[in-house]
């Protein structure tokens, strides 16, 4: 088997968990591998440290996926599957939830996202339960070596989850980084266009084909329980609402008014459609607008909400992006607690990785003290647990949620 052979120390980081090798911490390559093959890892001294995925036209040279096993054939795919799914059941309810079921590097299949939606198929507001009931798969291929192995991971997937359909999502700007270009489509059986899915008692509509990333951004569903244990007779302000989940189940758990803001006319239309699916379309309304352009407006006009929610899309996308993402964050966290009275609560996010614990609760402390203000932090949450972080591998550790009441 071809190998590479890392410079002196470079291994520590390796050794620690980190399953991504860089293209300057190899020394040399011996052998000839074919890109996205199979290839063994070793430090300086020659010492093992793992089996992983070659891709000589990415910066992330070689992704391991096992120390035991150095081929990633179909039944590597299925062992890896059943072990995801398996831990997933010690937390879930996995025949009625949808849930991501493989996590990519946390999963030990570099690059690949697998998530599993259960629902009614064809369902719209007007319709509800005229769909047919299934589980589909929405994938994502971010790395050379999943999307060589395409074939038998799909193959692999249908085994051990037994879906009625996958679709394929690659369409993120990282493939581009892997020399790949963007991909979508069906991959096996059938995928209706949207569905109709439960998630803490309410009803949502997923655009499989056309939502962002794999159609729902299930890393929130605990968060979004945990917020709207505030929402009983509140002022709700949902600012980056996307297709208004933090929003809509405020409005279920009985909040008195729902404010939800995007700059997506279309994230705005699935959020009325949402809200008139679970029957808060009288508290719910919508607003097209740039979520800082907006949170500046309703401060001077004297408006208070009694809970705010934040969740933003990731502001720092790399390391150079941490200071302007530090400025972006506290502007809108600052404007946001000046809209909250004493006693009101804000919830707000960052998924940006690079946007670390430590920087997002010195911002938020920094946000309060410029406005006058003080809080007394409820909750201090991350993703839910079928994204699960794994140490060594500190990427996966990504979301944050700080549950503030303000003083």
């Amino acid at each position: 088997m071809p190998s590479v052979s890392l410079k002196p120390r470079e291994e520590i980081r390796i050794r620690q968990g980190h399953p991504w090798i860089y293209d300057n911490e190899i020394a040399y390559v011996s052998g000839q591998p074919e890109p996205g093959a199979e290839i063994k890892a070793v430090d300086s001294r020659g010492k093992f440290l793992g089996y992983g995925f070659f891709n000589p036209a990415s910066k992330i040279r070689v992704r391991i996926f096992s120390k035991a096993r150095p081929e990633a054939d179909a039944a590597f795919f299925e062992e890896a599957f059943r072990s995801a799914l398996a831990h997933r059941a010690r937390f879930f309810d996995i025949g009625k939830q949808s849930l991501r079921m493989v996590f990519g590097e946390a999963d030990s299949v570099p690059g690949l996202v697998v998530d599993r939606f259960i629902g009614q198929a064809g369902t719209s507001p007007g319709s509800v339960g005229d769909g047919v009931s299934g589980t589909w798969l929405s994938t994502q291929f971010l790395s050379l070596g999943v999307e060589v192995r395409k074939a038998e991971i799909v193959e692999a997937l249908a085994r051990v989850f037994s879906p009625d359909g996958i679709i394929e999502r690659s369409d993120a700007p990282v493939r581009a980084l892997e020399g790949l270009e963007p991909a979508s489509g069906t991959l096996a059986g059938e995928v209706p266009t949207s569905i109709r899915m439960e998630e803490n008692g309410a009803s949502f509509l997923v655009d499989l084909s056309g939502g962002q990333k794999t159609g729902w951004f299930l890393d929130q569903r605990a968060n979004r329980a945990a917020a709207a244990r505030f929402a009983p007779g509140a002022r709700v302000l949902d600012a980056f609402c996307n297709q208004g989940g933090f929003g809509i189940v405020c409005g279920k758990a009985g909040a008195a008014s729902v404010t939800a803001v995007d700059s997506s006319a279309d994230a705005l239309a699935a959020a009325r459609a949402n809200a008139q699916l679970n029957g808060v379309e009288g508290i719910f309304t919508t607003v097209e607008a740039n979520a800082f352009d907006y949170l500046r407006s309703p401060e001077s006009e004297g408006a208070k909400f009694d809970l705010v929610v934040l969740d933003p899309p990731a502001f720092a996308k790399s390391r150079a992006a941490v200071e302007p993402a530090h400025r972006g964050y506290k502007e809108i966290n600052l404007r946001a607690m000046r809209l909250i009275p004493r006693g009101g609560v804000l919830v707000t996010c960052s998924c940006s990785h690079w946007f670390d614990d430590a920087r997002f609760d010195a911002m938020l402390a920094e946000s309060a003290s410029d406005c006058g203000r003080r809080f007394r932090t409820i909750e201090q949450r991350t993703q839910d647990l079928d994204h699960p972080i794994v140490s060594g591998y500190g990427e996966s550790r990504y979301l944050k949620c700080r549950i503030l009441e303000m003083l």
